[in-house]
């Protein structure tokens, strides 16, 4: 998710949050895979549509299509670790205060 959140951010999430298109979440990815921490770019047919902000690393909607609405597990709503970075997550494309 870089250049949104880099290795050894820690995030506030909320479990069941109301997903909004731009939004940072935590998913279930399909087969197996671990929790993934995705932007939620659309609704799609049979769920979210998600993306990652780095197209040159991970996997998301792209190589695994649309991820059923109850698997998108929480909204990420902000940063708190480390110090220098917390704040709020924007949505793609909101600007900061």
């Amino acid at each position: 998710m870089e250049p949104t959140l880099r290795d050894g951010d820690r995030l506030l999430v909320v479990p069941g949050g109301r997903p909004r298109a731009g939004r940072v979440a935590v998913v279930r990815l399909p087969g197996g895979r671990p929790l993934a921490v995705k932007r939620l770019a659309f609704p799609a047919e049979g769920g979210w549509w998600v993306e990652r902000d780095n197209p040159a690393e991970g996997v998301d909607s792209w190589q695994v299509g649309a991820i059923p609405q109850a698997d998108v597990v929480a909204i990420a709503w902000l940063r708190y670790w480390p110090p220098r970075r917390v704040g709020r997550l924007r949505r793609r494309g909101q600007s900061p205060s």
